[in-house]
């Protein structure tokens, strides 16, 4: 006797996710973040991750200066997809008050970059295609698996209607600071 069994999942607002911080529910050591509306459990962070962004920080900061705010792992809020992802690392538009007062919406986003090495998967398949359809103009996918960088731009419903992958040796630039031209192997070392 074969018996499926489904089960219910509850779904979270932002709003929601937003209370559940605020009553101590959810706290600064419980290490996840809102993707659609289910609360996530974010993988361990290895060496390799997080020297690569502590790498790609540096690297913004020192070529950017002002230009910009350099988001690591911090959360953005894309309340049209019930979400609050933590991006590695994200170019945010300045802001005199450095988002003291609310979370970037995609429309202060420059640049979104997720470093994978264990989390290929879940950023390839959720969180890559959520901030498409979230509008986040630009996404980056730095793979320490293949010494690669995927770069995503022209973000619809569907997905990111265009991408390439750039490898070492080749130049890469953000969108919207075409003036920065970076290699792989600024970012990978």
């Amino acid at each position: 006797m074969d018996a499926t069994i489904e089960l219910k999942r509850r779904r979270f607002s932002v709003k929601d996710y937003h209370r559940m911080v605020e009553t101590g529910i959810l706290t600064k050591d419980d290490r996840v973040e809102l993707l659609e509306g289910e609360i996530v459990e974010m993988a361990p962070i290895g060496s390799p991750h997080q020297g690569t962004v502590d790498r790609l920080n540096r690297l913004f900061t020192s070529r950017l200066g002002e230009r910009v705010i350099v988001r690591v792992q911090g959360p953005v809020l894309l309340a049209s997809v019930e979400s609050e992802p933590e991006p590695d690392v994200a170019l945010l538009v300045p802001r005199p008050d450095f988002y003291t007062t609310g979370h970037p919406e995609p429309t202060d986003i420059l640049l979104a970059v997720e470093v994978m090495d264990t989390s290929v998967e879940k950023d390839r398949r959720v969180k890559l295609p959520l901030y498409a359809r979230a509008g986040i103009v630009e996404t980056w996918l730095v793979d320490l698996n293949t010494d690669c960088v995927e770069v995503y731009r022209r973000p619809s419903p569907a997905g990111y209607e265009s991408s390439r992958i750039v490898r070492r040796g080749e130049p890469l630039a953000v969108q919207a600071l075409l003036d920065l031209t970076l290699t792989v192997a600024d970012l990978l070392g």
